[in-house]
């Protein structure tokens, strides 16, 4: 039997994105957004307020990368959650991380993260409900180490975080239990 929880964000899991930008002086921030999806083939939605820093940059900069968080750097990315751009001036080096300009985009690609996508901004949506930022995804990079032999990116390998919104825990990818559009072939053939 169900029982009743009230208003709960019960999306499981929740990404965890490293949304990076420039601001007007070419300085590099990063903050932790886990509420993002992609919303096309080529385009992602990032769900950040307006006045955030990282919102302000990308405003400026009209580019942003999203890089996937990883095991390996757990305790970074839930500090680019922690700290606000907007209070700490010094947030990205106070981590030690390094950035390298995207030669596809105005935008800092964080070297420690595996995956990245660098992306130009198409639009802010902000309605009474929502403050988005649409973006195109114009490149993927990804580190060989998380790529199979067929040259693509492994969740395993990525050892990705996912962000538990029950419990405010994190999680990594893992175990592959079925093949999408393949899983379900088995029903579409049953008769009535």
């Amino acid at each position: 039997m169900k029982k009743d929880l009230g208003v709960v964000s019960a999306v499981f899991p929740m990404p965890v994105l490293m949304v990076a930008a420039y601001d007007k002086e070419g300085k590099v921030n990063v903050m932790n957004a886990a509420w993002g999806q992609i919303c096309d083939e080529d385009k992602i939605i990032l769900f950040i307020g307006e006045g955030k820093r990282t919102w302000l940059n990308i405003k400026e900069s009209r580019a942003f990368t999203v890089a996937l968080a990883d095991r390996a750097h757990t305790d970074v990315a839930d500090f680019f959650g922690i700290a606000s751009g907007n209070k700490m001036p010094d947030k990205f080096e106070r981590t030690g991380f390094h950035a390298a300009k995207s030669d596809k985009v105005n935008a800092p690609v964080i070297e420690e993260f595996p995956v990245v996508m660098e992306c130009e901004l198409l639009e802010f949506a902000h309605t009474d409900y929502i403050d988005g930022i649409v973006g195109r995804i114009v490149n993927v990079k990804a580190e060989e180490s998380v790529l199979n032999d067929k040259g693509k990116i492994d969740p395993e390998k990525t050892q990705a975080l996912i962000f538990d919104t029950f419990g405010a825990g994190y999680y990594v990818t893992g175990e592959k239990v079925g093949k999408a559009w393949n899983a379900g072939a088995g029903i579409m053939k049953e008769s009535k």
